[in-house]
């Protein structure tokens, strides 16, 4: 099939081994063919370039942003949540929800572990993905660049600002590493928690290899869902030191 030509030789028996299991499943999946969400922005029901309050992607996004962050009746409490996708050297994509932290005109910040998947496949090759989607008021917001490593200090001020038992989970986790079970997590925490008791919260200091990155914008996509599926899509492309505005057919 079209899918095998597309698959390294040594994974097309696997994918045909989950085709036959998938077939052979005798539960039904959940009828999803059928599932429509009706979308409307009361506040603004069309994203109309003429109706744009600015022309910098980097304030629309602070609009967007600031209006989410006002709504009192969302369905979620994070709305800083992002969907972050990066490819490493081996070409295989990666995706996993992380917490923005801050957003400048200059790009939009997050903290991790440099070891880690992502913090190995941002090594190998920086350019990165975030996507915000933000269902209240069917909006979403697509955002590509390049990321560089903050400094060391802005990490470690981070660090000291966060709850101790966020310290703690952090550093007694070498985030992607492989574990025996839960209870190696567990009585990692507990050594920790024993130390901050001894010594106090100034002796769970932050790991060498925990820090943040900065997504530098070279495209943003601002995306407003409608039920007829013509879905508005403005983007913002840089040109040297210009964003070009274009709108993009759904």
């Amino acid at each position: 099939t079209a899918i095998e030509e597309a698959v390294p030789n040594g994974e097309k028996r696997d994918c045909r081994q989950l085709a036959r299991r998938t077939l052979a499943m005798d539960t039904p999946s959940v009828d999803i063919q059928n599932i429509r969400a009706k979308y409307n922005n009361s506040q603004e029901p069309y994203l109309l370039e003429e109706n744009l309050p600015t022309t910098d992607p980097f304030s629309l996004f602070d609009t967007w942003f600031r209006d989410v962050a006002s709504q009192s009746d969302l369905t979620f409490e994070e709305i800083n949540a992002v969907s972050l996708s990066t490819v490493g050297k081996d070409l295989r994509p990666s995706s996993r929800m992380v917490l923005l932290k801050a957003y400048t005109p200059t790009g939009f910040s997050f903290f991790t572990n440099y070891t880690s998947r992502k913090g190995h496949q941002l090594e190998e090759n920086p350019n990165a993905a975030m996507l915000f989607y933000w269902p209240k008021v069917n909006r979403q917001v697509r955002v590509e660049g390049v990321v560089e490593k903050l400094p060391d200090e802005m990490a470690v001020a981070y660090w000291n600002s966060r709850p101790l038992a966020s310290r703690i989970g952090s550093k007694s986790s070498l985030q992607s590493e492989v574990v025996p079970n839960r209870q190696f997590l567990e009585s990692k925490k507990a050594e920790l928690t024993d130390l901050a008791e001894r010594e106090g919260t100034h002796a769970i200091t932050k790991p060498t290899a925990w820090g943040g990155f900065h997504l530098i914008p070279r495209y943003f996509e601002f995306w407003q869902g409608q039920s007829d599926r013509l879905h508005d899509r403005i983007v913002f492309e840089r040109d040297m030191d210009i964003w070009l505005l274009k709108r993009l057919s759904p």
